[in-house]
């Protein structure tokens, strides 16, 4: 694969990155574990709820630090590889998608429960089907989410934004009347202190979430600010939420009721809530539990590929599809072996303890991967974000102890047993519980993988290298250059785009110009950014040869030029990204000539860049060659508020082109206003010169050509096939409109067989509510 220096897209602000890890945490856990949860530790279940998101709120300070200085996918599995090397990176990384895994399987589980029991009360053919049911159901949105995701179907930020939202509104309103209701509790602590504790490991996996943000650290705006935020955020949420949750429950259920219902949530909202309230509680839940098993599945592929990289995990697993560009592989054994879980009739709580246990270990080894970092001060490990001096070395001392306690109570009885081996007999104070030894088998595999596969395959990097993100080669930024984008994707339109937007940076060669050309690899959501980077060897070494023949262009025009290679999601949100970081002047995109009525108007990279650009906005729809911004120049003159940015763009031209002329044309109607004693060429020759005053270009050469007609549109269209270049400023003044320039000059460019450059200014209109909070979620 050519070397080349490919960013990730920073697509993800603030509300996006909090919602991937709240809409993992809101899940199964808050609708399924209160009955569990009850069980176990009775009204002092909520004291586990409580120590879990403490425990998590530590993990989440170190995650922070570590995901702001070493900004992979892969999250925990990446930083305890980097710092302690492949061993222990293999036992996070097999613990990380066993407890995924178990975690999608619960999920799904739940998602069985509240589907069949609980909208059975609602829905007759719902109900009766026992426990073969509640699997069946399990099984079929197990295989569904799976092939969701290997055939790369889309669900957008939006929609996990919208339901993780309902969710939070439905749990305040549920915790809001249940309060009211007057709550009572009876015997707080009927089980003992003891109990409380093993709960908390019960209950952790509600708190795993925030370790997806982890995994997207790559993707997060802002990360110094936005990741330690969101994961904060992402704990003391849910936690507050479980607290009062087990609160509202525990107080409105006997103990008996809440231990052996099946849809716990509902049913307490049923007795306070009544029965819309219980059936807005399933459907919540139904919600919930999909979206928490999807990302689990997603984030699971992830750290597949991340160990890949590693050569920890063969590289076979982590192929990309040729065709929905997703790592299917990777997808169909994550969802394959949730599947065989949930087949072979694995407790819900086991699932539940399981997926806790491998995140408890996971997250001891991260606290000690902070210490170790700063300790050893690498030199390029600088995170944006540390935790502040006064808990450190606490928050990571005291963060691994507390996840040691815990898995040590979740790991054994307080009960003498007797083992023995062979003639031997040995008396143990304690007896180990079935999740311990599950958990410890995993922990062994993840020990016998390296030894017998990983240990001589793994790569010995070290913490200077791979694991700090490479500073991107770029030209200062200082605020006296002026700066031209250019979205580049096709080598034939390649060079005329760069020599347009050239002719554009050369006419501020004073302000030190600079033009940046960049390319897009759009990329599914199932796959990660950086593993669509390292699979797909054709599309990556396409993107190399369009920018090495932009460097080489470049030369030949005499112009500064940077490069800047992306792979992201959206193409659109990405070169509006690049416009923000380098403060640009001015875009200049390319346009195929053909509009839609569709959801996109003239296409989804260039709708929201000319919608939303904070500079410039120009958009070249090329004609034949010869004529490309060169030849005879045409600039349509009118009193809007963009002719005099077209006009400056036709300009540019000329002064760039040998033997280029420059003509401003305006139509003017037969028809005279009473009051106007001036004819429509007077007219039109007053708008053409006030254009060029306006543009700053009157004292240029240029000719000047009134036409009167009637149908204005019509003649512009003829008289623009007598050019060969034509300049049209966009007319759109409102924010609702069909177009994007305005009719007309999108008309012109797509009727007129020849060069159309349209051209606005800053785009301007004013934010909405929406769009203002989402900004400064986004700062």
């Amino acid at each position: 694969m050519s070397e080349t220096d490919q960013e990730l897209a920073r697509d993800l602000g603030f509300l996006e990155a909090y919602t991937i890890g709240l809409g993992t945490m809101i899940g199964a856990g808050i609708f399924v574990l209160p009955s569990i949860a009850a069980q176990q530790a009775g009204p002092a279940s909520m004291i586990s709820f409580f120590a879990g998101g403490i425990v998590s709120l530590l993990a989440a300070l170190s995650l922070s630090e570590l995901a702001t200085g070493m900004p992979k996918a892969g999250g925990s599995y990446y930083y305890v590889n980097r710092a302690l090397g492949p061993f222990f990176g293999s036992i996070v990384g097999w613990g990380m998608w066993a407890g995924l895994t178990f975690a999608s399987a619960f999920y799904m589980i739940g998602f069985g429960q509240y589907l069949l029991p609980g909208l059975g009360q609602y829905i007759g053919f719902l109900a009766g089907w026992g426990q073969v049911g509640i699997t069946v159901a399990a099984l079929v949105m197990a295989a569904l989410l799976t092939a969701v995701n290997y055939y790369g179907v889309k669900e957008t930020g939006s929609l996990q934004n919208v339901i993780v939202l309902t969710l939070v509104g439905l749990i305040i309103a549920f915790l809001a009347i249940g309060m009211i209701s007057g709550p009572t509790i009876g015997e707080f602590n009927p089980e003992g202190w003891p109990a409380v504790a093993a709960t908390i490991g019960t209950v952790y996996v509600t708190f795993i979430g925030f370790e997806v943000i982890a995994t997207s650290a790559e993707e997060i705006k802002d990360p110094s600010r936005n990741l330690p935020l969101a994961m904060i955020a992402s704990v003391v949420t849910p936690t507050l939420m479980y607290v009062g949750v087990m609160f509202v429950s525990t107080g409105t259920l006997s103990i008996e009721a809440l231990a052996t219902s099946e849809v716990p949530v509902a049913d307490v909202a049923m007795e306070f809530m009544g029965s819309l309230g219980a059936l807005a509680m399933i459907v919540g839940a139904v919600l919930a539990t999909v979206s928490s098993a999807n990302a689990s599945i997603l984030s699971a592929a992830r750290v597949n590929f991340a160990m890949g990289r590693d050569r920890i995990l063969v590289n076979w697993l982590n192929e990309v599809h040729e065709r929905f560009r997703t790592p299917y592989r990777a997808i169909s054994a994550t969802g394959v072996i949730t599947l065989v879980l949930i087949a072979i009739g694995v407790g819900i709580g086991t699932l539940a303890e399981v997926a806790s246990f491998m995140y408890l270990v996971t997250y001891a080894l991260v606290h000690v991967t902070v210490v170790v970092l700063r300790r050893a001060n690498p030199e390029a490990y600088d995170p944006a974000f540390k935790i502040p001096s006064i808990l450190y070395p606490v928050v990571p001392v005291v963060g691994m102890l507390a996840c040691l306690t815990v898995l040590f109570q979740m790991s054994v009885e307080f009960v003498p047993t007797v083992v023995t081996l062979g003639p031997v007999e040995l008396a143990l104070p304690v007896t180990p519980t079935p999740v311990g030894t599950i958990g410890t088998v995993l922990v062994a595999f993840g020990i016998g993988w390296y030894y017998l596969y990983a240990r001589d395959r793994a790569l010995s990097e070290s913490l200077v290298g791979e694991a700090i993100a490479p500073e991107p080669t770029m030209v200062a930024n200082g605020d006296d250059r002026y700066r031209v984008v250019v979205p580049v994707a096709n080598p034939e339109t390649e060079q005329d785009l760069l020599r347009m937007a050239a002719a554009s940076a050369h006419a501020h060669e004073d302000e030190n110009a600079e033009v940046i050309a960049v390319n897009v690899i759009e990329v599914p959501r199932q796959t990660s950014l950086s593993q669509d980077l390292e699979f797909e060897e054709e599309r990556v070494e396409r993107q190399q040869k369009l920018l090495d023949s932009a460097r080489d262009i470049a030369t030949d025009l005499d112009i500064g030029l940077q490069t800047r290679a992306i792979v992201g999601r959206n193409a659109g949100s990405v070169v509006l990204n690049v416009i923000e970081e380098e403060n640009a002047d001015h875009v200049l995109l390319g346009w195929q000539g053909t509009r839609s009525r569709r959801e996109h108007v003239l296409g989804s990279t260039i709708d929201p860049v000319i919608g939303r650009a904070p500079c410039d906005a120009t958009l070249v729809k090329l004609g034949p060659e010869g004529g490309r911004g060169e030849g005879e120049i045409m600039v349509l003159a009118g009193r809007g508020p963009h002719a005099p940015i077209a006009a400056r763009r036709a300009s540019e031209f000329v002064a760039a082109a040998d033997d280029a002329t420059l003509t401003l044309l305006n139509v003017q109607s037969p028809e005279t206003d009473t009051d106007e004693e001036s004819s429509p060429t007077e007219r039109g020759e007053a708008v053409i010169e006030e254009l060029a005053e306006r543009a700053g270009i009157q004292y240029m050469s240029y000719k000047t050509e009134v036409e009167v007609a009637e149908d204005t549109e019509q003649t512009i269209i003829d008289a623009a096939a007598e050019y060969d270049t034509i300049c049209v400023g966009a007319t759109r003044t409102g924010a609702i409109s069909q177009a994007v320039f305005g009719s007309l000059p999108e008309t012109v460019g797509e009727e007129v067989d020849k060069t159309v450059v349209m051209a606005r200014g800053p785009e301007e209109s004013a934010m909405s509510v929406r769009e203002a909070l989402l900004r400064r979620l986004e700062v």
